[in-house]
């Protein structure tokens, strides 16, 4: 093991940065945690890890995306780690009060981070936010993504994007949407839109995503937007009307519905997306480990045809390095997005 860890920082190289996996994550993280990984191999006697109940902090509400993807990988976790695995929801502040918790969590592998898109936003849109997103937390998984949709309630007089371009544009602000919270991908995205055509829709931020399904199906707000994974169960029920759809190309389910590109904004593009992050000192054999753990469950023939059928999610599956990479190029995206509209936190 020891042999393993000298190897690992001898690759980092000389500009210590581990690879070209992690930019930006500081090579004495790299070095602490592979030195720390060697507790991770008790010695005679010593307790190996998992030691008790694992928790799975999701930042948002309940009934949202990614509770659901926190709640679907649970059984296989658990099955897996051979301890008992708790969801706990601890929304609030664009998900910054739950990845706080988990960011000040002891490292000892018992407390994980499952987030959703807005994570990469929190930089841009929380200017004090008390924890550094890549000094206090540590990427192990990339679970996957799906394309952002805006669906409304069938009895609204919208049947295209056109529809509520114009609608926007003979009642100014009087368009409202709802999104899965301030700061979010969605939210972004429509703020995107709207710039593109020259109209100011009104944003309604919810705390969760279940909370906004529900007002958009009781038709109190014009629309809304959230991920295909989030509404592909009122879609198909018939309560929402897709309208558009923000990924490089048609869903299968959702086959008649434009993307935002076909519908003349070109480069315009959104997916939300799940990840999985540690608190920083966790050790790099139990992120492994967790890892490996999490993708077992998620690639389990129930679990992802859960994910890919009735989500309407990508599964990607990947690791810390791919994580870190992924993080770096979202918090570039969608920071300028927040910074160049001045967009705040609720």
């Amino acid at each position: 093991m020891r042999e393993r860890v000298r190897e690992s920082v001898a690759a980092m190289g000389e500009n210590g940065t581990g690879g070209p996996g992690m930019e930006g994550w500081p090579r004495r993280r790299a070095l602490a945690a592979g030195l720390a990984g060697l507790s991770a191999f008790p010695a005679r006697g010593q307790e190996a890890w998992p030691s008790g109940p694992i928790r799975i902090v999701v930042p948002f509400a309940p009934g949202g995306s990614t509770d659901a993807v926190a709640r679907l990988a649970a059984p296989g976790l658990q099955q897996g780690l051979g301890v008992p695995v708790v969801v706990e929801n601890r929304s609030g502040a664009a998900g910054s009060l739950g990845a706080d918790a988990v960011a000040k969590a002891r490292p000892d592998g018992q407390t994980w981070l499952l987030t959703f898109d807005s994570h990469a936003v929190l930089p841009a849109l929380l200017p004090r936010l008390p924890f550094d997103l890549r000094r206090d937390l540590l990427p192990v998984t990339l679970i996957g993504g799906a394309p952002y949709v805006v669906a409304c309630k069938p009895d609204k007089p919208y049947r295209g994007i056109a529809d509520v371009v114009s609608a926007a544009k003979a009642r100014p602000g009087g368009v409202s949407f709802a999104s899965t919270g301030n700061g979010t991908i969605g939210h972004l995205a429509m703020v995107q839109l709207g710039e593109r055509v020259g109209v100011r829709l009104q944003h309604l931020p919810y705390r969760g995503g279940g909370l906004a399904v529900n007002d958009a199906v009781a038709g109190h707000v014009e629309m809304m937007i959230g991920s295909a994974a989030l509404l592909a169960p009122q879609v198909a029920g018939g309560a929402l009307r897709p309208l558009l759809q923000l990924g490089p190309e048609r869903l299968p389910a959702l086959a008649e519905v434009p993307t935002a590109e076909e519908s003349g904004f070109p480069g315009l593009r959104a997916e939300a997306w799940w990840a999985v992050f540690a608190p920083a000192g966790t050790s790099a054999p139990v992120v492994a480990r967790f890892h490996e753990a999490l993708s077992a469950a998620l690639r389990e023939e129930r679990a992802a045809r859960q994910m890919t059928d009735a989500q309407q999610a990508r599964l990607v599956l990947a690791g810390p390095d791919e994580l870190a990479r992924f993080l770096d190029r979202e918090i570039e995206t969608w920071g300028k997005v927040v910074r160049e509209n001045g967009v705040q936190a609720d």
